[in-house]
Order: C-alpha cells, then structure tokens, then sequence
C-alpha cells in the first residue's frame, strides 16, 4: 500500500481493473430521474451504484485491490477496518478470491451490518469488534498486520483501490451517448472522486467535478483550503459512508488537481434528500448515496440547460435510522421546534396551552413534565411540528404574550442534545 509521495492513476491501468471486475462488480445503469431533471431544468442523470451486489460502489475497489495480491501475502492474509460498505466489498471479495480475512469493526456496529458482512464473506472471514469508534477499529487492524504479517486493504488510501473506483467513470462514458457537462461526486476518503476526475480528465476534459461533502465533515473541503491534508479534531458521524477526519493523501493530491469545485450539503438537507427519494422515486439511498443530489439545488443555476451525473454511492441504509432522519429534515426545514414552556401549576394549564396558544394545526410531538408542587411554575420540554416555517414567530409571540414561554431549545445545540 501506498499513503505518501505523488501518484497520479494511468488510463490504462484503470482499463485493466476493469476487465479484472467484469463478472464481479455489476455495470449499474446510468437512469434519467424526470422529476429532478424537471425541476432543475436540465438533463438528470443517476449512476446507480446503490444497486451493486454489496448495494454500494465498493466492491469495484476492493476487489481490484485484492487480486492483484501476492501468492505471499495471499497465504498470510488481510486484515480491513470498516462499519459499513468498506468491510462488505472486502467479505465479498474475500469470498471471491478465497482469501482468508479479518473484518475489524467497532463494537457499536448495528447487527445487521455485521450480519451483512458475515453473509457475504461466508468462512473466508473473521468478524473482530474493537473500540467504540472505526479510529478504534482500525488501529487494531494496524496491529494485528504488523503482528502476524497480513496486508491491509485501505478503503481509500491504495492506488488498486482508487483504480478500480475509477472504473465508475468508465461505464458512465461508455453509457451516455451524450457530452457530460457535470458530475456530482459524494467525498468521504476521496477514493472515489480521485480515480473518476482522472478519467474524465483523460477522455472528457471539458466535464466539470463537483466534489460533495457533508457539512459535518468537510475533510477534503479544509484540505484544499489550506492547501495541505488537514485531520480534522472532530466531524458530525451521521454520513457514516462519508465521514472521516482526514481523506486519503493519495486521493487529496489527485483530487487538488482535478475537481472544478467541493461544496458541502446540510445533514438535514441530506435527509431531506433520502425522504424524497423513497417517496417520490422508490429510491432507497443511504446518507452517504443521497449527498451528490442534495447538492443539486446549490448549484441550480449552473446546471440549467445541461447534462449532470449524480454518484448514487450506496443503499445500506438502517431502517432503525428512519426516525432521525426525518427528525433532522423537519429540524433543518425549520418546521420543527423545541421549547421549554413555562406552565402554570394550576389545573387547567395544559387545555390553555393547547386551546389559546397552538395554532390549528401545530402538532406536539415530544412532551416531557415532571410536576414539583413546590414550585409557582413546572417546566416542561415541549416539540412542536409546524406545517409553515412562518409560524413559529407567532407562535412564540403567543406564548410570551401568556407567559407560557421559557426558552428556545433550537439554537442551543448542547442544551438541547442534554433535554432532548
């Protein structure tokens, strides 16, 4: 494995990795979304990687990664860490090449990732949990290489691996009987938009790279800022598929080079995005897969009139995350509120509340009240759900005006992660 000093991925060893994968990494389609082309006013485009065998693009890389091993470290091996589509694509691979593996993963990992990872690797691999973090998770896959002599198959730090995502690229030309004038490409470790941007760069220069990040995580987005690969102290973790601390120095100093532009999208637009896709278009996206179209409106006037790719990285998306996700878009499209109210300790109190200050149809979605007869006023944390955002300052004139109100909880983030 390669981490340090410069590379830049040749065309055709790119081409290569793509007769290695044929067979094994599914050619997914290249599909017009009409709904967004008509809103945007331009050509959609879906690369639909989120309908890979191991439902995202990372088998392209693992596998590529992994056959070009030798007999050597073969017969001793290879260790990866991973929570999600990283581990999935090696187990596959490992059953593929029948190749022995250990999948470290952290020990919060929800069991049906872990499952996954077990079904798709079969007896080829080991399933190891370690820490509570993937930091965690992977400085003892560090240790268990050096110990016993495996090789470590990085998610996005490895020139294989960077090759055979570029192999995205690849079909997307291949595919398209059109000029692309943009590609919306979601970054985590930057595996991906490194090999695609080279491929583009060699057989359409005139498409633009847009690289996406989510705004808890601009790893890559401080990186080219600075204009060295930056480790972030500390990211938002909700884009599991793109969050990372620092991006790939392979990937940074191919990406420095060739992306037109890195813009960051909102976690609550990013589920916003995912709520829309499975409602209006059946698209079951994880987070990670739904950042390359959650970035469409930020670039709304320059795509009109043209033809824009979007990377559908990947669909392990936990139904038990269903409940937060809509919790963030309501919270970002400023319909959902949280309050402590001030209630007087009085029967009677709460049908005022109710009667004289919510409105028709404002809808209390969380409520919790300890009564202290103790005390003249008992606080109670209160969610509101609102159909328009222009009715919250009503609402709070309203409580003022009753002497209902106590605090806004919205815009004070550790306070409301304490109440809430």
């Amino acid at each position: 494995m390669i981490s340090t000093g410069t590379y830049s991925p040749k065309l055709q060893d790119i081409k290569t990795a793509a007769k290695r994968l044929n067979g094994i990494a599914a050619v997914t389609p290249l599909m017009a979304n009409v709904r967004y082309s008509n809103q945007f006013g331009c050509n959609v485009l879906f690369k639909r990687e989120d309908l890979q065998q191991v439902r995202s693009y990372k088998i392209r890389g693992a596998y590529n990664k992994m056959s070009t091993l030798t007999a050597e470290q073969i017969e001793n091996g290879i260790v990866c860490a991973s929570a999600g589509n990283h581990a999935q694509g090696v187990a596959l691979s490992c059953k593929l090449l029948k190749i022995k593996g250990t999948i470290v993963m952290p020990s919060p990992t929800p069991k049906q990732k872990i499952e996954q990872v077990k079904m798709f690797g079969g007896d080829f691999i080991e399933v190891v949990l370690s820490g509570d973090s993937y930091d965690d998770a992977y400085h003892t896959a560090i240790e268990d290489c050096e110990r016993l002599n495996k090789t470590f198959i990085h998610p996005f730090n490895d020139e294989k691996v960077i090759e055979g995502q570029a192999t995205i690229a690849l079909e997307i030309l291949n595919q398209s009987q059109i000029p692309i004038d943009y590609v919306f490409v979601p970054v985590g470790g930057g595996g991906l938009s490194a090999g695609l941007s080279e491929v583009f760069k060699a057989l359409s220069p005139n498409t633009k790279i847009i690289g996406v990040e989510p705004q808890g995580a601009p790893s890559m987005t401080t990186s080219l800022k600075n204009n060295k690969n930056t480790s972030l102290k500390h990211i938002e973790n909700f884009v599991d598929g793109a969050a990372v601390k620092r991006v790939g120095d392979l990937s940074f100093e191919i990406c420095k080079q060739n992306l037109h532009d890195m813009i960051l999208v909102p976690e609550g637009k990013i589920c916003q995005t995912i709520l829309d896709l499975y409602n209006k278009d059946a698209v079951v996206v994880e987070p990670a897969g739904a950042l390359s179209i959650a970035a469409l409106d930020l670039y709304a006037q320059d795509i009109k009139g043209k033809n824009v790719v979007c990377i559908v990285s990947g669909s392990n998306n936990d139904i038990t995350r269903t409940a937060e996700i809509k919790e963030r878009a309501l919270l970002y499209a400023n319909l959902k509120h949280y309050f402590i109210i001030k209630f007087p300790q009085r029967a009677g109190a709460l049908r005022e509340f109710v009667v004289d200050i919510l409105g028709p149809t404002d809808d209390i979605t969380h409520f919790e009240y300890t009564k202290k007869t103790n005390r003249e006023n008992g606080a109670a944390v209160v969610g509101l759900e609102l159909k328009s955002a222009d009715d919250l300052q009503p609402l709070i004139t309203k409580m003022k005006l009753h002497n209902f109100y106590g605090d806004y909880l919205n815009d004070k983030p550790d306070l409301f992660q304490f109440l809430v």
